[in-house]
């Protein structure tokens, strides 16, 4: 298998030429830069270090950049493989381990309403377009799916007539995911996978005294604003706009992660039956 750490040679301007190469050569396969693969390296070490003596066994390295090779192109698992010289088999061994290991660090790095401080992420928000109070952009975004079997296969037909999972998310000004609800089939409206999120249940209990943004398929609530549905006054029309350009910015999040992981585009497997 192709490792992507390429040693660096003496010459100090062909060093920088070979790092150039390396650094484009990484990130169109894996969409992380070489600091990145190993900051996730170390990350995952504790959850994906094989311990067994074989000869041949993968290391970690191996195993995340065959994972993140998966995430990145979104291909078959036999490209993936062809690519890194390795069995369709051992491709979905290492992207199952990978995917679980990250699952067990989502609440590490997604929270809600953010790592920064949430007068940083208001004044963030009002410097958009002058909207005041906002912590966070909330929208849903469809994942396609291969057709499940079994008695639900129905409930993952979404508007589009195909099949997928709607992943509600929210994103602060600059585009950082800080609450995901990833579980619910297509067919399932964007305003009750809200209802039925634990964030919900926080915002009507009041233990966040700000507010959210959203699109006109959501109720409004004092604690989730959305868009006049028929804007009669010029002051309805400017808030109409700068809702708009605000709540842009979950959009915006949804277009940075499918660009960046194409298997989002359509995801090759089904949910548990």
């Amino acid at each position: 298998m192709a490792c992507p750490f390429i040693d660096e040679v003496v010459d100090e301007g062909a060093i920088v030429l070979r790092r150039a190469f390396q650094r484009d050569y990484l990130y169109e396969r894996y969409r992380f830069s070489r600091d990145g693969i190993a900051y996730i390296c170390r990350l995952l070490r504790p959850h994906i270090a094989n311990n067994t003596r074989r000869n041949r066994a993968l290391t970690v390295p191996q195993t995340v950049c065959i994972a993140l090779r998966f995430f990145a192109s979104g291909t078959f698992l036999y490209t993936v493989g062809d690519a890194e010289n390795i069995s369709k088999a051992s491709v979905c061994r290492s992207v199952r381990t990978v995917y679980l290991s990250l699952k067990r660090l989502l609440n590490v790095f997604i929270t809600f309403p953010g790592h920064k401080a949430i007068r940083t992420i208001k004044h963030a928000f009002y410097g958009i377009a002058g909207f005041p109070n906002v912590i966070g952009a909330l929208d849903c975004t469809h994942v396609r799916i291969k057709c499940p079997s079994g008695p639900h296969e129905a409930d993952f037909v979404n508007r589009k007539s195909v099949h997928s999972i709607n992943v509600q998310m929210i994103s602060d000004a600059d585009c950082i995911i800080t609450n995901v609800e990833a579980k619910w089939p297509g067919s399932v409206h964007d305003s009750r996978i809200f209802r039925a999120s634990s964030l919900y249940q926080q915002l009507a209990r009041g233990e966040f005294s700000r507010v959210l943004l959203g699109d006109k398929g959501y109720p409004c609530l004092p604690y989730l604003l959305t868009p006049y549905q028929e804007p009669q006054t010029e002051a309805q029309h400017r808030y109409n706009i700068a809702h708009a350009r605000t709540r842009g910015r979950i959009e915006m999040a949804f277009g940075l992660i499918k660009s960046r992981f194409q298997c989002l585009k359509h995801l090759r497997v089904t949910p548990p039956s």
